[in-house]
């Protein structure tokens, strides 16, 4: 562990119910056994957060998320999943604990192919080195539900429920497509951050959805010079200006692959698990978590939501997730369908899930 601190927090703020919250952050050296590439040394970087001697929950994002899935203090910036974590949110610090990392190849240094199977197997290692015996779930989100799934697949005696949002056991071919031009462009670009931002561009197109860009860009283009501009292009070139500085083009490109090399078999998939599709989803379509929820082994359940943000519907719905997760998650959640969901409820406690 290379630090440990108690973030201090007060009653009126929405990042923890306890006045104060423990919180560890680490760096774990250690060796993986890549499938594509062979042993190769990597630190992994991860969080803990939350009361001790509460269930454990490991909540993963996309390519492009870290272990910051929420801030700890009022003066740190917001982390990805900041909505779902906090005093009465789905993530209550004070009754459970949130453990992240952030994902092998995410810091850019290693260049060589990836597996979702990887990030499951160092998720495992760091299980060990933390002494967590088994978690009492992993959320997982695209290509954090990928990783969940594998490790369902290889783990199951270490997860106890498995959520699965926008993430599948096999790429879709459309979407694989999306991003293998994005790769090119890394290339053409010969990974300068122009070209960074400009694969990010693309991406940004297939996360969300053509209905949300008729409401919000539906304006007459405008000239600069003697150049068109259409509406949405300041808010393309700021997202692929964020992006570009903040993540390597070889993190951008192996975690890209990893995507398109994800393959799970959902019949050795036992642990109860709750699939959540979106309708709009262009990267994840409906039939294939459809196709998955009716393949997996174990008690299995598919919600369906509807948003015009498609793929990214889980960091901007955050009520109608909110209300799935607390389904997925509460204390009634292998009692099959619920008609009625509490719009906010914190996880229950669960003895045998505790490190």
């Amino acid at each position: 562990m290379s630090a440990t601190a108690l973030a201090e927090a007060a009653h009126d703020e929405p990042f923890c119910r306890a006045a104060t919250l423990a919180a560890a952050d680490g760096v774990l050296a250690s060796t993986l056994s890549l499938r594509h590439a062979g042993l190769q040394r990597v630190n992994l970087r991860w969080r803990l957060v939350g009361a001790e001697g509460t269930p454990v929950h490991a909540v993963l994002g996309g390519i492009s998320a870290t272990r910051h899935v929420a801030a700890l203090r009022a003066d740190e910036p917001e982390g990805w999943w900041q909505v779902q974590f906090g005093a009465d949110r789905t993530f209550d610090p004070s009754c459970c604990r949130v453990l992240s990392f952030d994902w092998v190849g995410r810091d850019g240094t290693l260049d060589a192919p990836i597996s979702s199977a990887d990030q499951a197997d160092a998720l495992a290692v760091l299980l060990d080195h933390l002494g967590i015996a088994r978690l009492a779930s992993i959320v997982g989100s695209s290509y954090g539900a990928m990783v969940g799934l594998a490790f369902a697949e290889r783990y199951p005696a270490l997860v106890e429920r498995l959520v699965v949002i926008s993430g599948a056991d096999r790429a879709d071919p459309y979407a694989a497509a999306w991003r293998a031009l994005q790769r090119r462009v890394l290339e053409l670009g010969r990974d300068g951050p122009e070209a960074v931002a400009l694969a990010r561009q693309f991406a940004m197109l297939s996360y969300r959805t053509p209905e949300e860009f008729a409401a919000r860009f539906d304006a007459e283009p405008t000239w600069d010079g003697d150049r068109l501009r259409c509406a949405a292009q300041d808010y393309l070139d700021a997202a692929g200006s964020r992006f570009a500085a903040v993540f390597s083009p070889i993190a951008f490109r192996r975690l890209s692959e990893s995507i398109d090399q994800h393959r799970v078999d959902p019949s050795r998939i036992t642990t109860p698990t709750t699939v959540i599709a979106v309708e709009q989803d262009r990267l994840v379509p409906l039939d294939d978590l459809r196709r998955l929820s009716r393949q997996l082994a174990g008690p299995a359940r598919l919600k369906v939501i509807r948003s015009i943000y498609g793929h990214d519907a889980f960091l901007k719905e955050p009520e109608q997730i909110g209300r799935l997760l607390a389904l997925a998650l509460g204390p009634t959640a292998d009692a099959g369908p619920s008609s009625r969901v509490p719009a906010s409820s914190p996880i229950a406690s669960s003895p045998q899930a505790h490190a």
